[in-house]
């Protein structure tokens, strides 16, 4: 960590997990630090399960997503989009399109600047990638005239030979013909693993794949766009209000201060929505051109063709293994299809991370294809890492004749292996010991328990960590008014996971208030100081302090000031239940009479996040377990039961905590069951573009769900003791699932999704075993 003083204002260089991945970044220390609430502290919210204080808007409609923004004047836009996988345009007439009435704007690349987007290929460009690319834009009177006037735009184009997906996982990949661009590589390694798979008393190599899978969030992607002068007001819906400010003032050339980006509700991204959309930039350049706000949401083949995905993943695993269960070696290598463009990241993360191991290799081959642009999907990498290593440590479990719990937690390790440096905890031993109980694990698993009907039943586990402590930049601002109530201001956003209860709860504990006497107001970077985006789990570990912080300094002012009408010393007083008391005596006073007596003077706490410690990592642990039933007629598999137990540091809102386990869960079942994107080899056109054919779980499928967080304040996480949870119970789902089908059947599935297909030649393979 490298300090630099500008100003009497300490910076330093430090570095932030985000997503999985480290990046640089500078960030500033705070002027003070509150003492970190004790894992054993009594809270009056902290810890309760509070209503979601927008649970009364959502319910009842007011509560307006982007898809609700009506604008006086307000025009309609469509996008024509290419429905070859790679080639390039050669005509692209828009004359009858300009001609439908009602239309007041159709942009093609000869009509906007040269932005540059996937692969470098301009938006609205005529070179084409991938199927569902932007060819041109249409701004009507009415949805259906725009629709019309895309339809009527004539397209010729010129196909050249594609690329759809991973052929194949065996030998050193190279450029291949179709492909957009050659391939990346990544290795990393310690010790030396060629020699602990050759003196290892048992080591197996198995090779897992896992199909590409689309965010599918309730609510669509989309924009309204306003231009007004020489500024810009963007109601979006997205993860990361002031990454969308930035990203569209720099595809604009405008000043950041020249735009606005409003969210103040939103359905969901699950990663989908972190960065700044074409669909943006287009309806800005139509609002441009028209000086008319500009409505454009995507339909749900336009989603799921163009915002990204979870990439194709094969993966090839060696362990290497004692007769005593301790792992000695993991060799991984892994072949991921990232489509037109992506960011490098990789599942080898895991292997270096996860179990306790001495010689670790990791080799990934990232792949371009022509599909859409991969993005960032709940736990990028980890998913898709979790299936391969999980199956794995249960075939080695097995081999050895070991409880595949037992051998897990012969492997614990308490130590960050790939930084060198300890975890600030490991709660993966309580959680084992809590979903063996609850699920029933008593004996190992059911080993194939037979039922009447020709069905079978198993159980199986799985495990995870995740990069969960959050990280700055993040501000907040704590506002008292005259009335003694409080306003929490930051520029962070929600995706409907409670951050307004959440962030009010925090502040009315500092403050002694009922939650009812908190606003907390985000999603507008107009309203409130920087916040980043609302992903890696990061929201609540990294505003969270910054609230706490703002809080205690506005705390620390009305002290102050009632310590002169209380006649004592501020450091003798305390906050609670909107008065301020004196030691534990009954001299108090209301605390409205204390911000009435200021007048018009208003106490505004400032906080915001420092650095995270360089001594140790912050990560969350959990494990899942499930059961099902198999069968054997039809392939078909009925999840019964998730059971899961997550160590999240403290729980500020249990509730709601709970409800992001489920969510995950319930992500991670689709991702095991039946989700997968379907594209023609021979066409390179997406087969199962709307929810009709794209399968995803419904009420019909769901199990019971059992989900519990493991909450302790973590006190080296951060002074609120909080990490992330978002991204963490999606990771074991689907192996956890897949390992109880192992458990069930004796032979293990290697490919996701587990379709009844795919079951029944497990099947098969298990009767010619037999033979």
């Amino acid at each position: 960590m490298t300090a630099i003083d500008r100003d009497r204002t300490r910076f330093v260089m430090t570095t932030v997990e985000v997503e999985g991945r480290e990046e640089e970044t500078v960030v500033q220390i705070p002027a003070f630090e509150p003492a970190p609430w004790s894992p054993r502290a009594r809270f009056e919210h902290v810890g309760t399960r509070s209503v979601r204080v927008d649970g009364h808007a959502k319910v009842t409609g007011g509560a307006r997503f982007t898809t609700d923004i009506q604008l006086p004047g307000m025009l309609y836009a469509r996008v024509l989009r290419a429905s070859i996988a790679r080639g390039s345009v050669s005509r692209l007439d828009v004359s009858a399109a300009r001609a439908i009435p009602g239309v007041r704007a159709v942009l093609t690349a000869r009509d906007i600047p040269s932005i540059p987007w996937t692969q470098g290929a301009p938006l609205l460009g005529t070179r084409v990638l991938y199927p569902g690319q932007p060819l041109a834009a249409v701004a009507a009177e009415s949805s259906r005239a725009a629709e019309a006037a895309v339809h009527a735009i004539l397209a010729r184009w010129s196909t050249r030979e594609h690329t759809v997906g991973i052929p194949e996982a065996s030998g050193r990949p190279s450029r291949r013909r179709g492909a957009p661009a050659p391939p990346t590589t990544h290795q990393e390694h310690r010790g030396n693993v060629t020699r602990a798979i050759r003196t290892a008393p048992v080591a197996l190599t198995q090779t897992y794949r896992v199909a590409p899978v689309v965010h599918q969030a309730l609510e669509p992607h989309g924009s309204v766009v306003w231009w007004q002068g020489d500024r810009v007001i963007v109601y979006d819906s997205t993860q990361g209000i002031f990454r969308v400010r930035r990203q569209l003032a720099e595809h604009l050339g405008l000043r950041t201060s020249q735009v606005r980006v409003v969210s103040e509700f939103m359905g969901g991204g699950f990663g989908g929505k972190n960065d700044c959309g074409s669909y943006t930039v287009l309806a800005a350049l139509l609002s441009k051109k028209t000086r008319r706000p500009v409505k454009l949401i995507l339909d749900r083949a336009e989603v799921v063709l163009d915002t990204g995905h979870r990439p194709e993943t094969v993966m090839r695993l060696t362990l290497g293994a004692g007769r005593d269960g301790a792992l000695t070696a993991i060799d991984f290598e892994a072949w991921i299809a990232l489509g037109a463009d992506g960011w490098v990241g990789g599942p080898g993360q895991l292997m270096h991370r996860m179990y306790s191991c001495p010689n670790v290799r990791t080799v990934e081959h990232f792949l371009y294809t022509n599909t859409s642009p991969m993005s960032a999907f709940r736990a990028p990498y980890y998913v898709e890492g979790a299936f391969a290593l999980e199956s794995a440590m249960d075939l080695v479990a097995r081999r050895l004749r070991i409880d595949p719990i037992e051998f897990r937690q012969r492997n614990l390790t308490t130590v960050d292996q790939q930084r060198r440096r300890p975890y600030s905890t490991n709660g993966l031993a309580a959680c084992y010991a809590d979903v063996a109980r609850r699920i029933g694990w008593s004996n190992g698993p059911t080993s194939s328990a037979a039922l009447p009907g020709h069905v079978v039943r198993g159980l199986g586990i799985a495990a995870q960590i995740w990069g969960a402590g959050g990280g700055p930049p993040a501000y907040a601002e704590v506002r008292i008014n005259r009335d003694g109530t409080a306003l929490v201001a930051t520029g962070t956003q929600d995706l409907g996971t409670g951050s307004r209860t959440i962030l009010g709860q925090i502040a009315a504990e500092v403050l002694g208030l009922d939650l009812e006497a908190v606003l907390v107001v985000l999603g507008d970077t107009d309203a409130g100081p920087y916040a980043g985006n609302s992903w890696g789990s990061m929201t609540t570990a990294s505003l969270g302090p910054a609230v706490r912080m703002a809080a205690e300094d506005a705390r620390r002012q009305l002290c102050e000031v009632a310590a002169t009408l209380l006649d004592a010393s501020p450091d003798r007083l305390s906050l609670r239940r909107g008065r301020v008391r004196v030691g534990g005596g009954r001299k108090s006073i209301a605390l409205q009479r204390v911000t009435e007596h200021l007048g018009t003077i208003m106490i505004v706490g400032r906080g915001h996040r420092g650095p995270n410690p360089e001594s140790v990592t912050v990560a969350s642990f959990g494990a899942q377990g499930a059961e099902v039933e198999v069968d054997l007629d039809t392939g078909v598999i009925r999840v019964l039961r998730v059971v899961a137990a997550h160590d999240c540091g403290r729980a500020i809102n249990p509730e709601l905590a709970e409800s992001q386990l489920h969510g995950g869960i319930v992500q991670g079942l689709g991702y095991a069951l039946c989700e997968r994107l379907v594209q023609d080899p021979g066409t390179g056109r997406v087969l199962n573009a709307g929810l009709h054919d794209y399968k995803i779980p419904t009420m019909a499928d769901m199990p019971a769900i059992d989900a519990r967080v493991i909450s302790s304040g973590d006190p080296m996480a951060n002074h609120i003791g909080v990490k992330g949870l978002a991204e963490p119970p999606i990771i074991p789902t689907a192996p956890a699932i897949a390992n109880a089908l192992y458990d069930a059947l004796g032979v293990q599935p290697t490919a996701l999704p587990l379709t009844p297909a795919r079951v029944l030649e497990l099947m098969k393979r298990r009767r010619k075993r037999r033979r």
